[in-house]
């Protein structure tokens, strides 16, 4: 039996307009758009229906597995948790970002990681999950135990990124020491002395390790199909480097410099939300309102706060001079699914998944209302 779902009087976002009407799904599937019409079906009471969104890089779920130092809670129910957290935040495609290599200050090991893993994709498999799940590989370069790490995931198939990240003093993110020293020195304690010789070890592994893992990881996704990013460049340099390892997304260049080398690259320019809400990085990287007014900012990503990424979106259509709300919902949907290869989903069109989301805005927040993916009701 056909199944089919009418939502009428609904604002729909499409890729270049805001039309007024109906949209039938049918199947899963995007089955019809009547701009203006009065067809019968669910009334939307003129909220917002735009694409569900597509998060690229999250590193939200690894806190719902270790809540607390030396505390580990049930991975499935991890997975779970984490995915009704993004699911009723409009995220119907998440990338779950899982650590590949760990340093000093890691309270998670390799087999946590596997773990958690595994939890996603036995939750795919027994159909667990309100999002559509697949995986993002962080991988830490400069750790000793990078690529021990990224083999525990040989043969894995929903693997869809990988980004390469140096988070070694004096290295991209971190290239202001005092910068550094204000988020590790503080976090683990440590006097002056201590944190003098931490940095001298980091600085070692990442001299010994960065550029041999760089190339092997980037050659065995080119082999395998998985997307490569790059991850806190700061100089063009670092973005001829990209280019040459076959990077298709930059993520949070630190600059501007970075950011217009990427985009003049055809790199998708991927920043985080929370940024854009803050107004600034938190580490005092460029600024991705900056960016976004500049005209380069292609997607945005939730990073620690699942809910910034329809936030940012809004904020983005109704506060900066230049970008439409179809040109902001772009970037959390349609330019993030292209970027990692999702072409069946991203944009509002007849034939695409009915991944979708239900939005009313109050005092400029968007009030997420209702939630489908492939026309069934997650939240």
């Amino acid at each position: 039996m056909t199944a089919e779902t009418v939502l009428s009087n609904a604002r729909i976002v499409l890729a270049d307009e805001i039309v007024e009407g109906s949209l039938v799904l049918r199947d899963g599937l995007i089955a019809g758009i009547d701009a203006g019409s009065a067809r019968t079906g669910e009334d939307m009471g003129g909220d917002f229906i735009i694409p569900g969104l597509v998060e690229l890089h999250t590193d939200h779920l690894e806190g719902h597995y270790a809540p607390r130092p030396k505390v580990r809670w049930n991975p499935i129910a991890a997975v779970l948790a984490h995915d009704a957290q993004v699911a009723t935040a409009g995220i119907t495609t998440v990338l779950d970002a899982l650590r590949v290599g760990m340093d000093e200050d890691a309270d998670l090991t390799l087999d946590d990681i596997r773990k958690l893993a595994d939890a996603i994709e036995d939750s795919v498999a027994q159909d667990r999950l309100r999002a559509d799940h697949f995986l993002h590989l962080r991988c830490e370069v400069s750790a000793p135990d990078c690529l021990n790490a990224f083999a525990n995931f040989d043969g894995d198939e929903r693997v869809k990124l990988a980004s390469l990240m140096d988070h070694a003093p004096g290295q991209r993110q971190f290239v202001n020491l005092e910068t550094y020293a204000y988020y590790y020195q503080r976090k683990l304690k440590l006097s002056d002395r201590d944190f003098q010789k931490f940095c001298e070890k980091r600085m070692d592994e990442s001299s010994r390790n960065s550029g041999p893992n760089r190339v092997f990881i980037a050659a065995a996704c080119r082999e395998r199909g998985i997307v490569l990013a790059s991850h806190d460049d700061a100089t063009s340099a670092h973005v001829e480097e990209a280019i040459e390892q076959g990077v298709r997304v930059a993520e949070f260049p630190t600059t501007e410099e970075a950011a217009r080398a990427s985009k003049a690259a055809g790199l998708g320019v991927l920043m985080g939300a929370p940024n854009v809400m803050r107004g600034a990085s938190h580490s005092g990287n460029v600024s991705a309102r900056t960016l976004a007014s500049d005209g380069l900012l292609d997607i945005l990503s939730s990073d620690y706060i699942p809910f910034s990424l329809i936030q940012s979106a809004f904020f983005l259509g109704d506060m900066v001079e230049g970008i439409s709300l179809p040109r902001a919902v772009a970037m959390v949907s349609k330019n993030p699914a292209r970027a990692v290869g999702l072409d069946d989903r991203g944009v509002i069109e007849q034939g695409r998944r009915a991944d979708l989301v239900r939005v009313r805005v109050d005092d400029h927040v968007p009030v997420v209302r209702t939630v489908w993916r492939q026309g069934c009701r997650v939240a």
